[in-house]
């Protein structure tokens, strides 16, 4: 652990910038974009391998880029590198389902076991909203799964989950509240139904799915939906995970993994410039009619921040701004939009596990803050 930390103490900090010249840019924006460099220079600081951004506004695009792509080595992370976003998968889903809701194909009201007939208990008590605003209370299935440092991780790392195996994980411990609909409790077994539901309702899988009405229509060319390919094709920085081997630290590279234990909740490849783009035509109406993005943006209990599928925080100055965030422990992600769509950012990391993700976390919301005030 020591080699690998003294390795990233010598990381070379790498700056892309828009494709705009230098000599273009005014000295106030030029400053700017500076202070967004040396924000994401602060998250790699704060204890990470290597991180990149984009930032969209009135002035332009920004891409920026920091640390390292893979340990051990100077090389530069691609600032159209693909990373597993994680959770931001959910945003997907959730809008592949409303699509459906807006072709009369589907109903927010239908129960789970209209759908999927005997697959989760009590299904009858359970509906499609509860599943895309976390109010079902149904287990989340990760919560079953051993994670790393512990040996037993790296033994699922390659293996091929179904999500009949995961769903039944989760069922088999008792629900986290009594009556869907009046308790938020985050859990991925709500969007691999989903995913399950997609199929249902379309006969093809969610990833086809996505692929049609997401991906190609939008032209997300770094974005795929892997499956159970361990690869990520095309330009990547490298993911680590903590290991203990012969009672020692380490970080092992996990870019390399079975994502298909994700699933519908989890399992997408893109990249900052992409989930930009994803956002800009979800929240601009371009992906859903209005009255469904209004459903999309209503909070599943009172004073919560979590829609159908979209979050939204209040930034320092008190924009209130829309996306989501994923993490799939190698990889971190972060994509946040104003409503009009005149500020966006999207970053993504790969933490070193050196520091607490608290500490991490506040360099990236000093960096969203900043991106997202200008």
């Amino acid at each position: 652990m020591k080699r690998v930390l003294r390795s990233m103490v010598i990381a070379t900090t790498v700056l892309a910038v828009m494709a705009s010249p230098a000599t273009a840019i005014a000295a106030p924006q030029k400053a700017d974009r500076l202070e967004l460099q040396r924000r994401l220079n602060d998250v790699v600081a704060a204890g990470t391998v290597g991180a990149l951004a984009e930032v969209r506004d009135p002035h332009g695009i920004w891409q920026g880029a920091s640390g390292v792509a893979e340990l051990g080595t100077a090389r530069a992370v691609p600032i159209d590198g693909r990373v597993r976003v994680g959770s931001i998968t959910k945003t997907f889903i959730a809008t592949v389902v409303l699509q459906l809701v807006g072709e009369g194909r589907l109903r927010l009201g239908d129960t789970v076991e209209s759908r999927l007939p005997g697959v989760v208990p009590d299904g009858h008590r359970l509906t499609v909203r509860h599943l895309l605003n976390h109010t079902s209370g149904l287990f989340d299935y990760q919560s079953t799964l051993p994670m790393p440092p512990k040996p037993e991780f790296l033994g699922n790392r390659w293996r091929s989950w179904t999500p009949a195996e995961l769903i039944q994980r989760a069922v088999a411990n008792p629900p986290t509240s009594d009556q869907p609909g009046v308790a938020y409790a985050y859990s991925n077994t709500n969007y691999v139904l989903l995913g399950q539901i997609i199929e249902e309702v379309t006969g093809r899988p969610y990833g086809k799915e996505i692929e049609r009405r997401i991906i190609q229509p939008l032209r997300l060319r770094g974005t795929a939906v892997p499956g159970t390919s361990s690869k990520i094709r095309g330009p990547h920085p490298h993911g680590y995970v903590p290991t203990q081997r012969d009672g020692k630290m380490e970080l092992l590279d996990y870019a390399r993994m079975n994502p298909s234990v994700f699933g519908a909740a989890g399992e997408i490849i893109s990249t900052t410039t992409d989930l930009n783009r994803f956002f800009a035509a979800l929240l601009g109406g371009r992906l859903l009619p209005q009255h469904l993005l209004t459903e999309m943006k209503t909070p599943g209990v009172k004073g919560g921040s979590y829609g159908l599928g979209l979050a939204w925080r209040d930034t320092a100055c008190g924009i209130r701004v829309y996306g989501n965030d994923g993490g799939t422990l190698a990889y971190q992600s972060w994509s946040f939009s104003t409503e009009d769509r005149r500020h966006q950012v999207t970053v993504a990391l790969t933490p070193n596990f050196r520091s607490e993700y608290a500490v991490v976390f506040a360099a990236v919301d000093a960096l969203l803050n900043k991106a997202l005030c200008a």
